[in-house]
């Protein structure tokens, strides 16, 4: 059987070589990110953020919502992939951070694509379950907390249309959640999630060994 091939600095920058397409909005904010604190490990990987693009469009996605806008890097790379009248509904704790991206938004002509919701998120996901109705998106990106995972999951499904994607990020959480000496309550949560999807009959589910791990989730 084939195993996995390691991610050295050295492979890392050859994927980057032939494979990812950036210019200098994405780079700026990724620079804007990385000054913050803790910025530069709290913000998905350009790589990723590629891959998020491609799976809107793969999907036909018009309406997103994502779960953790942070400073906004994967709105913008989602948002660019939107056709005409498509929007991101991204949804932080605060917006602190937001407003960091929210100047790149603007720069690159989508911050008419873009809204950003501000508050718990379990609240808002609520809110919008009302305002919009279930299946009221067609890709869900989920890169929040990671003890109410499960809760997310569970609300985002809800509003996820038949047939829409979900995708759920840090789901092998810096390798801790295959480690029991592990049990604090964010990789206990990860952990927990990550057992209810491999059984969950509503969906069908890939968990992808990049970055700190990423699944994808249809709903049947």
């Amino acid at each position: 059987m084939a195993h996995q091939t390691d991610s050295t600095e050295t492979l890392l920058a050859y994927v980057r070589d032939v494979s990812l397409r950036d210019d200098e909005i994405l780079r700026g904010l990724r620079e804007e990110t990385a000054r913050l604190p803790g910025g530069a490990s709290m913000q998905v990987m350009a790589e990723e953020g590629q891959l998020l693009a491609l799976l809107v469009g793969l999907t036909g996605a018009r309406s997103v919502l994502e779960l953790g806008t942070f400073t906004g890097y994967s709105a913008l790379c989602m948002a660019r992939a939107l056709p005409a009248g498509g929007t991101v509904v991204t949804c932080d704790v605060t917006d602190r951070w937001p407003e960091v991206g929210a100047a790149f938004w603007k720069r690159d002509g989508l911050d008419d694509r873009i809204e950003l919701r501000v508050g718990d998120a379990t609240d808002t996901l609520d809110e919008l379950l009302a305002e919009r109705g279930a299946g009221a998106f067609d890709l869900v990106f989920v890169d929040a907390d990671k003890t109410n995972y499960r809760t997310y999951y569970e609300k985002s499904l809800d509003l996820t249309r038949s047939g829409g994607l979900l995708v759920i990020d840090n789901t092998l959480y810096f390798g801790r959640v295959a480690d029991p000496e592990f049990d604090d309550a964010d990789t206990v949560a990860v952990r927990e999630l990550n057992s209810a999807l491999a059984t969950d009959e509503r969906v069908d589910i890939s968990l992808l060994p990049m970055a700190d791990g990423i699944t994808l989730v249809r709903k049947r």
